[in-house]
């Protein structure tokens, strides 16, 4: 049983940190409590990971399954892709949110891989020009794939207004 500061510790590092890897059902139910919820057809491979007792392989089968357009309506959806079965997630059900995504919606973003789009397709994503788009190719070939978003601002010293505006449009 946690004392009511150590209590209160936790659920401010739940709250306050977006990565915050879950360790136990209880640190669920409060994250759950706290309103926090992972949108299962919009996580990355980070989100996933933040989910007590899934591996790295599970996390990254589940966000390819979802940039092919596969969609997770319910809980047995992501038991059935991961061949597990539904008692082992269940519990963590709570923070899962679990949305439908229209693919012919125009509200609907296209998210671009930035380690395979082109110039000419970076520059269909708004607020990157062609000069902006030529850089990130001519530094992907160069100095190898982006890790992440930290990694492309560090490495083109994007400002940070920029990297939020984009972080919606791009995956890793």
């Amino acid at each position: 049983m946690l004392n009511w500061f150590s209590s209160a510790l936790l659920k401010s590092k739940i709250q306050n940190d977006p990565y915050y890897r879950f360790q136990t059902l209880a640190e669920i139910r409060i994250a759950a409590d706290l309103g926090i919820q992972i949108d299962v057809n919009q996580a990355g491979v980070d989100d996933w990971l933040r989910l007590p007792g899934l591996s790295i392989h599970q996390a990254k089968t589940l966000t390819q399954l979802s940039e092919l357009g596969v969609q997770f309506l319910c809980v047995e959806d992501v038991a059935a892709a991961l061949g597990l079965s539904l008692q082992r997630l269940k519990p963590l059900e709570p923070v899962m949110k679990f949305c439908y995504y229209d693919p012919e919606s125009l509200h609907q973003i296209q998210r671009v891989n930035l380690n395979m789009a082109t110039a000419i397709e970076l520059t269909q994503i708004p607020q990157i020009r062609s000069v902006l788009a030529r850089a990130i190719v001519r530094n992907r070939q160069s100095q190898g794939s982006y890790k992440d978003l930290v990694d492309l601002q560090q490495r083109l010293s994007l400002p940070n207004h920029l990297i939020a505006e984009l972080m919606h449009y791009l995956r890793f």
